[in-house]
């Protein structure tokens, strides 16, 4: 089994989620999981994104992924799309090798064949449409201003209070079936994790993939597979 490091913290709700998800997965096929978990500081993330400060947050996550390989952790998590932002500034700065979010999103759309899906989760992420890191031939329709700034708003809401509000929920599900119609998107990607305080794949009411399920799935299976592999 290999050891998964977890840069927990950003934020609190889907350090949580990914924990309670992953070791319930890991008991349903009888294994034991062995995690190690880190804290970081969501808002210093945050600010560091803000103001571009890429290789400063590589740096910063950097330092807790080394803690926890020098505790024996093999690979590393970020239980969050937006940090992913700095995954080629990562590199630079550990050599510990992470499951990447965005690349199970990928594979995924790939086996799905869709082709037109749209994101919501922080303006970062929807304003950078996950950074060119998809493959090609994968069109991602950003919705309008407005609407943007009522998801930030709503995803905001969701990291201060660790709850869901039914008028943000109501909100993000009228948004959803406007880029629908309006921009021919097939899927909408729950592209932040904290959502799952909200909705999930099959309560959304949407058509919807939810980033965090592909990653949690990509995890326990490194997790439960035998060393070597």
């Amino acid at each position: 089994m290999m050891a998964v490091g977890i840069v927990g913290g950003l934020g609190v709700g889907a350090t949580v989620h990914y924990y309670e998800k992953i070791t319930a997965a890991c008991k349903a096929r009888g294994v034991s999981p062995d995690l190690i978990v880190t804290h970081a500081d969501v808002e210093h993330g945050q600010n560091l994104i803000r103001a571009g400060r890429l290789d400063d947050l590589a740096a910063y996550l950097a330092g807790f992924i080394e803690r926890m390989a020098q505790a024996g952790a093999e690979t590393a998590v970020l239980p969050a799309v937006t940090p992913h932002i700095c995954k080629a500034e990562l590199r630079r700065h550990t050599s510990v090798p992470l499951i990447d979010i965005v690349d199970c999103l990928g594979a995924e759309l790939v086996r799905a064949k869709l082709h037109r899906v749209a994101l919501f989760g922080t303006v970062f992420t929807m304003e950078g449409s996950l950074w060119g890191q998809l493959q090609p031939g994968i069109d991602i329709a950003k919705p309008q201003p407005k609407e943007i700034a009522f998801i930030g708003r709503a995803y905001q809401r969701i990291l201060d209070t660790q709850t869901a509000d039914p008028d943000d929920a109501a909100g993000l599900r009228r948004i959803a079936a406007d880029l629908q119609r309006r921009d021919g998107v097939e899927a909408i990607l729950l592209a932040g994790t904290d959502l799952a305080l909200m909705f999930d794949e099959k309560t959304a009411g949407f058509p919807t993939l939810d980033v965090a399920r592909l990653h949690i799935d990509a995890i326990v299976e490194r997790l439960c597979a035998p060393r070597g592999m």
